[in-house]
């Protein structure tokens, strides 16, 4: 399985925490949104999008790129998000996904942000879960 995880990561680093978890254990590439192009995305058969949220909302270069990804017929994607608070704001860029032909894993969610500390050891090894719940959902397909 060829992997790709791509974030936004802006103010506390916590996203670019969870993506480096979630690539190792996917043994994915990992490249911040501003390292990746359309085709690069498109040619893996898994991709990671992550971003904090900022104004409840998913970063909007994160949406942008999505939005002007080439439509691919069976793409598999994941969503994973850090936030400040417990709000989760997927569904626009979970709807852009679909519209370009990806089906998502679902998204991991985690609270950090303003909650110092976090993420901590608990928070990681959610996330290396989440990313072996992937690796079982793309072995049987």
């Amino acid at each position: 399985m060829k992997a790709l995880v791509v974030y936004v990561s802006v103010h506390h680093g916590n996203t670019e925490k969870i993506a480096r978890v979630l690539a190792k254990v996917l043994r994915a590439e990992l490249l911040r949104l501003d390292e990746v192009d359309a085709e690069t995305a498109i040619t893996h058969d898994v991709v990671g999008f992550g971003s904090g949220i900022y104004f409840s909302r998913i970063h909007k270069s994160l949406l942008r790129f999505v939005s002007e990804l080439p439509k691919v017929n069976r793409g598999k994607a994941f969503i994973f998000s850090t936030s400040g608070f417990g709000l989760g704001c997927h569904r626009p860029l979970r709807r852009k996904l679909s519209e370009k032909g990806f089906c998502d894993y679902g998204p991991f969610k985690l609270v950090g942000g303003i909650n110092r500390g976090r993420p901590n050891e608990e928070d990681m090894q959610k996330a290396e879960t989440f990313a072996r719940e992937i690796l079982l959902k793309t072995k049987q397909i």
